[in-house]
């Protein structure tokens, strides 16, 4: 039996098929994935996260710890709330986890929270631990809370009508990755699958109220496929995929995320991969023969080499079968992938496949 989260009898309840997922009993789909995925793209649907990992961070050496440990810079974030993305890498430049961090608010000046991955929670918090010991901060885990992702086009609408006219206030004023507080909840506006949404931190004794009216309001409840294909499509990544302790963010396609004008663990290592060459980039591929792309797939360039799909699934908003791939740089449009013996042709794209509901490859 895995961890469960407080809305785990909601699932029950409502017939989802349940999974282990880092740990946790998931749900992975409540009626099919398409419903599920053309729900967010073109209307609204929500998804219980609350099995990721919540932190707060506090003390006079807050920012100075976070620019060690991430090769982001917390200095970018001149907005209250304002959030950033960033890998935590290990002393060998390999991504120990990708997370987001947001700066403290009007209300909680002296607050940094932190959003890791539920299947990296052990070794995430083993790491930061550590290397707090030389700062004065403290990490406290908020065990308390649980988070709804309420993802597509009318999200905003429909959690300002349920929470009511200061919520909807607050919502209209959040920009692009920006968080703020209200009453003792934190609105994001934030997500993983392309679309507009936010993600909601709610104490736990309130969560499956908010759930129950998101649902009594239409929204439709969505599993974990749909959030793969959903953060797949949008050209985002998955750790333990396409980021590991064995690969570095210059061969991640994360090279934007990475601030070279501060000390952070595993720059040294960066340096020596970029003067060396990198030899691996990430490339999106949509599958031009019948056939579906999938995870461990070998990938055969032509006269270059060959390298592996990451991940794969097939597109439902595209129709098509799609791909992210490790595969040897170089300058080439086409490649093979090997699927049940057969080679079949794909073309290489640069993520993400789509945004906002367009197709952009």
């Amino acid at each position: 039996m895995g961890h469960k989260t407080a809305l785990y009898g909601e699932h029950l309840a409502l017939n989802a098929r349940i999974v282990d997922f880092g740990g946790w009993d998931m749900p992975v789909q409540y009626t099919s994935v398409l419903a599920e995925h053309h729900a967010v793209r073109r209307s609204v649907g929500m998804f219980d996260v609350s099995h990721m990992t919540f932190l707060e961070l506090t003390g006079p050496d807050a920012v100075a710890y976070l620019q060690r440990i991430l090769a982001n810079d917390v200095a970018r974030l001149k907005t209250v709330g304002k959030a950033l993305y960033s890998a935590m890498l290990n002393e060998q430049g390999g991504v120990i986890d990708d997370l987001i961090v947001y700066a403290p608010t009007v209300q909680q000046p002296d607050v940094w929270r932190v959003i890791v991955n539920c299947g990296t929670h052990d070794k995430d918090l083993a790491w930061m631990q550590a290397h707090a010991a030389n700062f004065r901060v403290s990490l406290k885990e908020r065990t308390d809370l649980a988070m709804l992702a309420v993802q597509g086009t009318k999200a905003y609408s429909v959690v300002s009508a349920i929470l009511g006219a200061e919520a909807g206030a607050i919502i209209q004023t959040l920009k692009v990755f920006q968080g703020r507080e209200y009453n003792d909840w934190f609105i994001a506006r934030t997500g993983y699958t392309g679309e507009e949404g936010l993600e909601i931190l709610v104490p736990e004794a309130e969560v499956v109220a908010f759930w129950q009216k998101l649902l009594a309001a239409g929204v439709l409840p969505c599993g974990l496929a749909a959030r793969d294909t959903l953060r797949l499509e949008a050209g985002m990544n998955l750790y333990g995929n396409e980021m590991t302790d064995d690969v570095s963010p210059l061969t991640a396609n994360m090279a934007w995320t990475i601030a070279w004008d501060h000390d952070f663990i595993g720059k040294s290592a960066l340096l020596a991969e970029k003067e060396a060459g990198v030899k691996q980039q990430l490339v999106g591929l949509v599958l031009q023969d019948k056939g579906v792309l999938r995870s461990h797939q070998k990938v055969i360039v032509d006269g270059i080499g060959e390298g592996e799909t990451t991940s794969g699934t097939f597109s439902p908003t595209m129709e098509k079968s799609i791909a992210f791939a490790r595969v040897p740089v170089g300058d080439y449009s086409q490649v093979w992938v090997e699927i049940r013996g057969k080679r079949l042709a794909a073309t290489i794209v640069k993520p993400p496949f789509v945004r906002l509901g367009k197709v952009l490859v």
